[in-house]
């Protein structure tokens, strides 16, 4: 009995210490010119989790601008899909779930079995083509210390990255993907009569800051990580943070980072402003000092799409209240993409006559 008790305890010790022993990283970076206001081993390997889930859907979001695939095109749960481990919808192989809802159920239960579904979908059958394209789309964005093994972030001590790697990465999607972005604001997702909350509690506007994205995770190795953009008026940061030890702990400190970045932004601002005033001097008109009003300078930073698109419930068994109440952002996504309820209909069933 007390080998028996030394041995659990031994094991215990040994697990808790590999759960709980991350490696803690952090990055602010200024969303218009990628600068970076605060680092703090921001260049340290570590797993992605759930974060790599942005990269497919950037992939997605790309395929989607392209017009190579609809929102109302029906993905099939495959075998390999339907036995990933949670978090996940549950869905059962040879069931089907559209691309709309598919990219809904990343973006707030960030569900693995419809990553590998999706990613499937999207690589012609195959995962592993699909990661191909993750890691392709990573060295063209400089993601120098990053490599996909899954499209789901599930653990594996192969796939890695840094907070700075996914820092450019949520700019990424915010420069190329702007009418896509603020899916990842959506704070409830209903499916099949259950609805499911976004695992981002931070979403939403606090003190003047808006929260409107972007990506949680979670796995041992890399504690709970968090990917945020935030804006403040014509301003925008983006926060990574790897390596609490629980949610709130890691929400706690992306507070105090928005907070310090916002800060340092406006301090820059000001510092800037009085370099150039003193590089140009007033002149000095009949005796008197004419004042001269400064110009707005127009914002630079990164457009985000606030109105965007509303979209139809592709079959009648949604609950179409809780789409109308999570997507009113979302009316422009989209237009040429826009089907009525009975053309997808007939899509979704010759999609299942064709791969019976």
């Amino acid at each position: 009995m007390l080998r028996c008790l030394v041995l659990f305890l031994f094991f215990f010790c040994d697990c808790y210490a590999v759960g709980t022993a991350p490696t803690s990283a952090a990055i602010v970076v200024n969303a218009e010119d990628g600068r970076v206001l605060y680092s703090n081993n921001s260049n340290a390997k570590t797993q992605p989790a759930s974060l790599a889930k942005m990269m497919t859907l950037f992939i997605v979001f790309k395929m989607l601008k392209q017009k190579k695939i609809s929102l109302y095109s029906m993905i099939k749960i495959s075998q390999h899909a339907a036995a990933q481990a949670p978090c996940k919808l549950g869905l059962k192989s040879g069931s089907f779930i559209s691309v709309r809802d598919a990219i809904l159920s990343m973006a707030t239960k960030s569900a693995n079995d419809i990553a590998v579904a999706l990613a499937e979908f999207v690589a012609g059958g195959s995962e592993t083509r699909f990661v191909a394209m993750m890691n392709q789309e990573a060295k063209r964005l400089k993601m120098n210390s990053t490599r996909f093994v899954n499209s789901s972030g599930w653990k594996d001590a192969r796939q890695v990255t840094t907070a700075n790697d996914i820092a450019k990465l949520s700019r990424a999607i915010l420069k190329e993907c702007p009418d896509y972005y603020n899916i990842f604001s959506t704070k409830k997702f209903a499916f099949q009569k259950k609805v499911y909350r976004n695992h981002n509690t931070l979403l939403g506007n606090q003190d003047g800051v808006i929260v409107d994205g972007i990506k949680t995770g979670f796995v041992n190795a890399s504690g709970y990580n968090i990917a945020v953009s935030a804006r403040k008026g014509n301003d925008r940061l983006i926060v990574v943070v790897f390596g609490e030890k629980n949610a709130v702990l890691r929400d706690r400190h992306v507070k105090t980072l928005i907070k310090e970045g916002f800060s340092r932004l406006s301090a820059n601002k000001k510092s800037t402003m009085l370099v150039n005033n003193k590089k140009k001097p007033k002149k000095n008109v009949s005796g008197k000092q004419k004042k001269t009003p400064i110009p707005k300078k127009r914002s630079k930073s990164i457009p985000v799409r606030n109105n965007l698109p509303q979209l139809s419930s592709p079959t009648k068994k949604y609950d179409t209240k809780w789409y109308n109440r999570d997507l009113t952002k979302h009316n422009r996504l989209l237009e040429s993409l826009s089907k009525d309820l009975e053309k997808s209909k007939t899509q979704r069933h010759s999609y299942k006559e064709n791969n019976k």
